[in-house]
């Protein structure tokens, strides 16, 4: 592919990681990723959140961009970064999570491997020479990683679904992928042998004793400016032996109706996995990503025992310092009276054993 090419599809994807692709909308009468029956979230063509926030366009991306805000990040941090060196198993009820960086988490439990929203290349864009690029490496080494039995991607962005990584897991490890609707066609492309299975918001699987449900998250999807909302997005929720986990890669509060009616569903959580950063400035950002405050309002309207925040520190995406939502989650916690231990910001290499 020619340098040409690769700028537009950079611009292109860097618009739609940014504003929802909403600068142009698909010049295509139909859908590229996926066919099938009108929903209450999708309508023939294209996906939605039932009513939800429409995200902004092209406009108001560049009235953010233009406004002088963005607080600069370092090119490296943190100094002291840790690089864990996972067991091959954690058996039993014992839960332990690691973080990679970014949504990229390695649950162990109950003997199984499980990587969420696996991201180990060096940028968050569709070239490797430009775009969000990783301030830290990851927490755990490619090759150290455990065997991987499921990985989850929730979505398409770019620092959500990697497809240079799910092709080198895919000749690692041979995991099954679980995503939503849309993303197996993006997957397929770059790893045509990779093992996935799709389901639609409701849907659920059972693999290697636990069961994945796919839930509402309040999200859209792109990879460039012709493609918006045409895979879908989604949370998880893991069934296992140690109780059930909630992960989302990405969602805006959306008035917490997705957290409580997964509450209503599964009945609480030991574990949730939440995004505590890319959301400033709150204008633009809102109907797409919670701020700290709305995740730990979110944990407490799911019934999480524990939380760990995920999405921040790995990739500059929007405004706020690299350290501001450190400082958010614990003012939100102190606020809330919720005990900071109860609720923790994982950094690369960090691994938590969460109490039961």
């Amino acid at each position: 592919m020619d340098r040409r090419r690769i700028l537009r599809l950079l611009t292109a994807g860097a618009l739609a990681t940014l504003s929802g692709g909403a600068a142009a909308r698909s010049v295509f009468s139909g859908n590229r990723y996926y066919k099938g029956p009108v929903s209450d979230h999708f309508d023939g063509r294209v996906f939605f959140n039932p009513g939800g926030e429409e995200p902004l366009g092209f406009a108001d991306l560049m009235r953010w961009r233009l406004s002088g805000e963005r607080e600069t990040w370092p090119a490296r941090w943190p100094e002291d970064a840790l690089e864990a060196s996972p067991a091959a198993r954690v058996e039993g009820e014992s839960l332990r999570v690691t973080m990679v960086g970014h949504a990229t988490m390695l649950i162990q439990t109950a003997g199984l491997n499980i990587l969420t929203d696996p991201v180990f290349s060096e940028r968050a864009s569709p070239a490797s020479f430009a775009g969000p690029r990783r301030v830290n490496r990851p927490g755990i080494a490619f090759d150290a990683l455990p065997p991987i039995d499921i990985v989850l991607v929730s979505h398409n962005h770019y620092d959500h679904l990697d497809v240079d990584t799910l092709a080198r897991l895919a000749a690692r490890h041979d995991p099954l992928v679980v995503t939503p609707l849309g993303n197996d066609t993006i997957i397929r492309a770059r790893a045509p042998g990779m093992r996935i299975e799709v389901l639609d918001w409701g849907g659920a699987l059972s693999h290697g004793g636990a069961t994945i449900h796919c839930e509402p998250a309040h999200h859209w999807s792109a990879r460039g400016l012709t493609d918006r909302r045409m895979a879908l997005w989604a949370a998880f929720v893991i069934e296992t032996p140690a109780g059930k986990i909630y992960h989302i890669g990405d969602t805006g509060f959306g008035g917490g109706s997705n957290y409580r009616d997964a509450r209503e569903k599964h009945g609480g959580f030991r574990l949730a996995l939440l995004p505590i950063g890319a959301y400033e400035p709150r204008w633009f950002m809102s109907g797409q990503h919670q701020n700290p405050a709305e995740a730990v309002e979110g944990m407490r309207l799911a019934g999480a025992r524990f939380a760990a925040g995920h999405h921040w520190g790995t990739f500059q995406l929007t405004d706020e310092g690299i350290t501001r939502p450190l400082d958010a989650l614990r003012a939100a916690l102190a606020s809330s009276r919720i005990e900071p231990d109860r609720f923790r910001p994982l950094r690369p290499g960090e691994a938590w054993d969460v109490p039961d």
